[in-house]
């Protein structure tokens, strides 16, 4: 899956010259987290997030009221609090690589770009940690009634398709799989979800494919 299919799409994005007041109230009345910068000319200079805005503000020990406070907040500029190394992916990016990225980094967002990088790149969407959970959501099936199986088999050409054959055969259909490493190289961990048959069909199903080992089947 590619980064254009599960990003949103024409972000909000500000300029560099917004106060900070400003930004934050826009962040409130969208209820977003992030907002990407661009200067004049639309090309991405910065990226900014509600904590930057937050961070902004002055320390409680402070002597000053809230009269004082709020004339000092509207002079500051989003540039002066916005994180100007952002990290961005194209949208033709595949969707892994923008969580491992973001993983990796630490950072609950990336700007989408079409364009070769640099200045004439396009700011077309934005992808945050909550589209991954969506993508993670579809991944399992989770929204699909039906069984979930989880279970380790051995390592090697043709055993998902004797698996797929066998809840086939019985009139089942596959809504999810999602594969990993299982224990050690010789075995991956599968999650299926599994729809039109109950929960000892898949079992039986599951159980007749040699060299898998049951770990966890429920009514999902």
């Amino acid at each position: 899956m590619i980064i254009s299919r599960v990003m949103t799409k024409n972000p909000i994005f500000i300029h560099p010259d917004m106060p900070v007041t400003e930004a934050r109230s826009l962040m409130e009345r969208e209820q977003i987290g992030h907002l990407p910068v661009l200067d004049k000319g639309n090309s991405l200079v910065g990226i900014v997030a509600k904590k930057d805005l937050l961070k902004a503000g002055p320390s409680p020990a402070t002597s000053l009221d809230m009269y004082e406070i709020s004339y000092l907040l509207s002079k500051l500029k989003v540039e002066k609090v916005m994180e100007k190394n952002v990290i961005a992916v194209d949208e033709n990016e595949v969707v892994e690589e923008a969580a491992r990225i973001m993983a990796d980094r630490d950072i609950g967002c990336l700007p989408v770009m079409r364009g070769p990088a640099g200045p004439g790149a396009l700011l077309v969407g934005i992808i945050t940690d909550t589209d991954l959970f969506h993508v993670f959501i579809n991944a399992f099936g989770a929204r699909h009634p039906g069984v979930r199986i989880t279970f380790n088999m051995d390592e090697g050409p043709g055993h998902l398709a004797s698996l797929a054959g066998a809840i086939a055969g019985r009139g089942g259909n596959i809504a999810a799989l999602v594969t990993a490493e299982g224990d050690d190289l010789s075995h991956r961990r599968a999650t299926l979800k599994i729809e039109a048959l109950g929960l000892e069909d898949v079992k039986a199903a599951v159980q007749s494919v040699p060299g898998v080992e049951i770990e966890d089947i429920r009514e999902a």
